[in-house]
């Protein structure tokens, strides 16, 4: 059932580089980016990754721009205008589904941020040796603290969320992605006060192409995949609010420099403060709870910038869920007729009961593992499903439906910048990516991954 009342557009163009960059930019730049980057030898993985932010990252996220904005409905509703009753409604299915999985999981980790945050402001952190903070973070994830953090950190997504595309997504979005970049660069700043600066830079800017193997290929380009929110239809939601006047390649362009931006401010924080305290940069997913605490402790201020660090998490954390949030409530709202606040409520409601299984998965339910892939608990489920089953599966489809399905005479229409609507380069171009070589790329994440 199609939404009856007129569809919110986003206000400014502030507000849609904003919501689509803060959607982009979450763990996976701050936390994943310097873990993959330490594990692949750093700068040949950096060089690589950015060559696929452009050949695969930013030809799918004009895919889920021009789909979105062509047709003005979510990610099912999009499938369902340009081919009613087929098949690719499983496009749309796909993309719901990884994001209320994405949205339970994730949330998840973002109580602990604000778990650390709370801590950190606390003094709790100041003085711990490292075996102590081991201790301490294996205490908190077997007790009952993050239920309620997961349950709060919904609750505000809630709030934000109900309150509709302008009021509630756009001006919070407005808010927090500028504020995001703000405590990221007061980082970088004190990272490259530390005498191991330049060895961390050298590190992450200097490739040594004799470390690229296969593995390094694979995990930059899954990196650079994942990176962009691509697959699941967050990208392609928000794009449904843009106006015609949007430009579509502009906008993916901006959204994935920034994005890509956030990952090398990340790199600049850790790596720097990793060689100059003798951490191993491939530390790995100790890296945020255990490793940096112990490395804010011997800098000056350690509880001051351990309070900035996780309160910045925590900021990425919500930009990223609101989007996620916001996919699942489109369905609801356009498909079932829901109004907003009661489709929001549900989203949550199933998100709150997902959510605490997942935060369970570390205590009272770490015994229950699902025998059909292995010792995976409900956490490790939900992570591994979306973001190596549904998250490819989502981006192969939509590369494939934009590119080969869609209109062409629609797809340039949308791409093109030009007031002749004469297709330009990125027009004649994006599409054969689409077409080609994205479904390949992808398929071959997809298959590594399995």
């Amino acid at each position: 059932m199609k939404q009856s009342s007129p569809r919110s557009l986003f206000a400014t163009r502030l507000g849609v580089i904003a919501t689509t960059v803060g959607s982009a930019v979450g763990l996976g730049n701050i936390w994943r980016f310097p873990y993959e980057a330490g594990v692949h030898g750093g700068g040949a993985f950096l060089i690589l990754y950015i060559a696929f932010i452009l050949i695969l990252g930013v030809p799918v996220l004009c895919a889920e721009f021009a789909l979105g904005r062509s047709t003005h409905r979510g990610i099912f509703g999009a499938f369902s205008s340009i081919r009613p009753n087929s098949r690719w409604r499983w496009g749309g299915i796909i993309g719901v589904v990884a994001s209320l999985m994405i949205l339970s999981f994730y949330s998840v980790v973002a109580g602990w941020t604000m778990e650390y945050f709370i801590v950190s402001v606390k003094g709790g952190l100041s003085g711990l040796s490292d075996a102590e903070l081991h201790a301490s973070f294996s205490s908190f994830l077997v007790g009952w603290r993050p239920v309620g953090w997961t349950i709060v950190f919904l609750l505000i997504n809630y709030f934000v969320t109900a309150r509709g595309v302008q009021k509630g997504v756009e001006r919070i979005s407005n808010i927090l992605t500028p504020m995001l970049f703000v405590l990221i660069i007061a980082f970088c700043i004190n990272s490259l006060l530390l005498p191991g600066a330049s060895e961390g830079l050298a590190f992450l800017f200097h490739p040594d192409f004799s470390k690229i193997t296969p593995s390094v290929v694979i995990g930059a380009m899954g990196q650079a995949f994942f990176s962009l929110s691509l697959g699941i239809g967050v990208m392609l939601t928000y794009a449904s609010y843009f106006t015609d006047r949007t430009p579509i390649v502009r906008s993916a362009m901006i959204t994935a420099s920034l994005d890509t931006l956030i990952a090398l401010l990340s790199g600049i924080l850790i790596f720097p403060a990793v060689f100059t305290y003798g951490v191993s940069p491939a530390e790995g997913p100790t890296l945020v709870f255990e490793v940096l605490p112990s490395i804010f402790n011997r800098l000056p201020g350690g509880m001051i910038w351990s309070a900035l660090f996780f309160f910045m998490l925590f900021l990425a954390s919500l930009t990223s869920t609101m989007s996620m949030s916001e996919c699942v409530v489109t369905y609801f709202v356009e498909e079932k007729g829901m109004k907003r606040k009661s489709a929001t409520a549900l989203t949550i409601a199933v998100a709150v009961v997902f959510g605490i299984l997942c935060a369970l998965s570390f205590s009272s339910l770490s015994d229950l593992t699902l025998p059909f892939i292995g010792s995976f608990n409900i956490f490790n489920f939900f992570d591994y499903t979306s973001s190596n089953i549904l998250l490819p599966v989502g981006g192969i489809l939509i590369s494939v439906f934009v590119g080969r399905i869609m209109s062409r005479s629609l797809l340039t229409k949308q791409l093109s910048s030009r007031p002749s609507g004469a297709p330009s380069f990125a027009a004649r171009v994006i599409p054969f990516i689409l077409s080609w070589v994205a479904p390949v790329l992808i398929t071959i994440i997809f298959l590594v991954n399995l």
